[in-house]
């Protein structure tokens, strides 16, 4: 029963955020305030409703699984969640038309691959390494400042397309929804600002709980590699903006290589069998 209602639960989350995805649009072509409390109200309710699956699957397996397609069904529950952090410190409501979809994105993809990983049973050596509050910790805050990233990359292209629109002297339909280079600027530095001390956090737990396992050669896993990038690319976004004061231009071509390379840890983290990792689809 709990696992029929959990199912539900999910779907209305997904419809909710549908329906979001579709009122944020809609406020970003016309402004108007109204479609866009909808749009909020929606994906609140969407939260709620997926906080709410997550929370019931947890109960019926006997605690969140951490790998495979439920890690995209935690990102997209981080991700709502940033992003309502950001609307309320920022009070911009433009990114919904992108993040949003991005977390409805997430959740569909998880339901295509959970078919796959539902009847797979966790190997002893996963269950190894996931003994611990270490590793629940490291991913919960891993989840969580990709969410920050992803935020403050969104902000970077659009100052990216609005210094481009100012350089032309062109003041199009676009233009005109868009917020300031002020405000975008703000919003990319408050996120990634926010995400990588989390990240750092949470890749410290993660190198903590490899030694104490005795993972031999644990740092030539390449998502360790690629997660060793990811935060050195950040941390120069941060260096250049706070010690350089370097031009908003250069800093938001850094935060979107830095989202670029975190894709690219979450692909190769779900399809290379190689290393230590376990976050392979049929995980």
């Amino acid at each position: 029963m709990l696992v029929r209602l959990q199912g539900i639960s999910m779907w209305l989350s997904m419809a909710a955020l549908t329906g979001a995805t579709v009122l944020y649009a809609y406020f970003f072509l016309s402004k108007k305030t109204l479609h866009s409390r909808y749009a909020t109200a929606l994906t609140g309710a969407g939260f709620v409703l997926l906080t709410a699956s997550i929370g019931m699957y947890s109960s019926a397996a006997q605690g969140t699984r951490l790998v495979g397609p439920y890690t995209l069904v935690l990102a997209a529950w981080a991700l709502v969640f940033v992003y309502f952090v950001v609307e309320h410190l920022v009070k911009l409501k433009v990114y919904g038309t992108v993040l949003v979809p991005v977390a409805l994105a997430l959740l569909v993809l998880a339901q295509i691959l959970l078919p796959a990983a539902a009847g797979l049973k966790p190997t002893v050596e996963e269950v190894r390494l996931l003994d611990s509050w270490r590793v629940i910790v490291h991913v919960v805050l891993i989840v969580f400042a990709n969410a920050g990233f992803a935020i403050g990359a969104a902000a970077s292209g659009t100052y990216l397309a609005l210094e481009a629109q100012l350089k032309r002297h062109r003041t199009t339909t676009l233009f005109k929804r868009l917020p300031s280079l002020a405000q975008t600027d703000l919003v990319a530095r408050r996120a990634v600002g926010w995400a990588y001390p989390a990240y750092s956090a949470g890749l410290l737990l993660g190198v903590l709980r490899a030694v104490e396992t005795d993972v031999t050669g644990w740092w030539q896993d390449p998502r360790v590699m690629l997660a060793g990038l990811v935060w050195a690319i950040f941390g120069a976004y941060l260096y250049l903006h706070y010690g350089r004061e370097a031009s908003g231009r250069t800093s938001a071509y850094v935060a979107l290589a830095g989202l670029v390379f975190v894709v690219a840890l979450a692909i190769v983290a779900r399809t290379v069998p190689a290393g230590f990792h376990i976050f392979g689809i049929a995980g």
